[in-house]
């Protein structure tokens, strides 16, 4: 096995997901708010969810290219001041609709819009307070051989999606065949 291709970082109680801690199989994302193809890849990764209930789960890691994409790493904090206050998915879902639009103030609009507290929200993001939480997915990202995004994992192994989200669904149906 080929230890570049695979997740270094364990999945745990503090990342964000969606379906069962007990499910089967487990997809990683290493993803970017700003990344088109993460944009594409987000419904199908709700699909997967709702096509096999109790059996897979959902991560989601944060991988902004900046180079590339200057409005990701503040959209990144964004979200992760959102999940302090309980409303990371609602977040995810907001910047992925609105990807074209990620400036400052029109996060700021989005945070609004879930009722976050602001003043907490102004204070956070002027703090960088979730940066190195960031830094941490992106260096476990890299570790783990992620190049690009989205970076997907299923239990464990890094999973090529350049060619279309079917390949993802098949190797979920076939890991629950086993």
């Amino acid at each position: 096995m080929n230890q570049q291709h695979d997740l270094v970082m364990p999945v745990t109680a503090i990342d964000h997901s969606r379906g069962p801690a007990h499910a089967p199989v487990t997809v990683v994302e290493y993803g970017d708010f700003e990344c088109p193809t993460c944009k594409q890849a987000a419904p199908s990764l709700k699909l997967l969810l709702s096509r096999f209930p109790e059996q897979v789960r959902i991560v989601f890691r944060h991988f902004p290219l900046e180079e590339v994409h200057p409005h990701a790493l503040c959209a990144a904090e964004a979200s992760e001041v959102a999940s302090a206050q309980g409303k990371f998915w609602e977040m995810h879902d907001l910047l992925f609709v609105n990807q074209l639009h990620l400036k400052s103030n029109q996060l700021q609009h989005y945070a609004e819009q879930l009722n976050l507290d602001m003043a907490r929200y102004t204070a956070e993001m002027d703090d960088e307070i979730y940066r190195q939480r960031i830094r941490e997915h992106i260096d476990g990202g890299r570790r783990s051989g992620v190049r690009g995004t989205p970076g997907i994992f299923v239990n464990g192994q890094i999973h090529d999606v350049s060619a279309g989200m079917q390949s993802l669904f098949d190797k979920v149906a076939a890991l629950l065949a086993k």
